[in-house]
């Protein structure tokens, strides 16, 4: 991705050796940490699982799902700009700001619909 291991380890708050057992996988990845890494190097949560429509043809492990069956706030979630915005979102403490972002998000979209 272009990203070191030493620089992404400084964005999660981390060393870079932390990161290495990471990518080794002498370490497991939590799921929340997996969706800070996605959000940081910009891509779906998907990306990590390149294998798993293999599982998906083969009648997959269970619990797997198809991507068809995937509810609509999930495809938002995979997405590049849905894991940025959800993330971006999440930093925001204060409140209102919430709040005002949420209106502004619902004013656009309301104006899309319009169209």
């Amino acid at each position: 991705m272009g990203m070191s291991q030493e620089r992404l380890g400084e964005l999660l708050g981390l060393t870079f050796q932390q990161v290495q057992k990471y990518e080794k996988g002498v370490n497991r990845i939590g799921a929340g940490r997996l969706f800070e890494i996605s959000g940081i190097l910009g891509v779906p949560v998907s990306f990590f699982y390149e294998d798993a429509e293999t599982f998906s043809e083969a009648g997959g492990p269970p619990g797997f799902h198809d991507a068809d069956d995937a509810p609509p706030v999930m495809e938002f979630i995979s997405s590049g700009e849905g894991l940025q915005l959800s993330l971006a979102f999440m930093r925001i403490h204060d409140p209102k700001v919430r709040r005002s972002v949420l209106d502004l998000v619902r004013s656009l979209a309301a104006g899309v619909e319009k169209v």
